[in-house]
């Protein structure tokens, strides 16, 4: 399958969660729905994603959208990093990268690749580092592959994309701000 653009249908993917062993696209398909495909819930960055937009769904809901994170991460370490915290959302639990696969996201060829060297992505990055060690998260139970890349879709209540980004690097990604006025 190629990469996902606007227009295209999501296909429909059987996944697990964190607390649901067989779920499928369609069937959590409810008014927007953000699919972010981060790395693994011990990644600090994703952590710190995950946390913020925990913590700023309301606003999404409000916009009659809702998320669901795709990660690496064997729903146990998703329930044992999260055993203090309910999450508003699901965390779909790719393991096996089923779904990284048929969307062709694609890990960085060299740890040097993913960091971008544009001086704005480089604020950027530095301003989230100051972030997540403000917020006290620290790395975790290392999964998956070390180099995946990250990459966010917006998909109708009809299945089709109406937003599809594959990030270049680490830095390029839409923040929630940005993620908030698309909808």
């Amino acid at each position: 399958m190629p990469r996902l653009k606007v227009g295209d249908v999501m296909p429909n993917f059987t996944f697990r969660t964190a607390y649901q062993p067989a779920c499928t696209i369609n069937s959590s398909l409810r008014g927007k729905t953000v699919f972010w495909v981060l790395r693994y819930i011990g990644c600090t960055s994703c952590r710190y994603d995950v946390h913020v937009m925990a913590q700023r769904y309301g606003e999404f809901l409000d916009k009659g959208a809702q998320i669901m994170v795709v990660m690496q991460s064997d729903p146990a370490v998703v329930r044992e990093e999260l055993k203090d915290e309910k999450l508003p959302f699901e965390i779909i639990c790719d393991t096996n990268m089923d779904i990284y696969r048929a969307l062709e996201i694609n890990p960085a060829a060299s740890k040097e690749d993913m960091a971008s060297k544009d001086p704005a992505d480089i604020e950027k990055m530095n301003k989230k580092r100051e972030a997540i060690k403000a917020s006290g998260f620290t790395h975790g139970k290392y999964e998956g592959d070390e180099l995946q890349l990250p990459a966010l879709f917006i998909v109708n209540s009809d299945g089709t994309v109406a937003y599809a980004h594959y990030a270049k690097n680490m830095a390029d990604m839409p923040t929630v701000d940005e993620v908030l006025e698309l909808l």
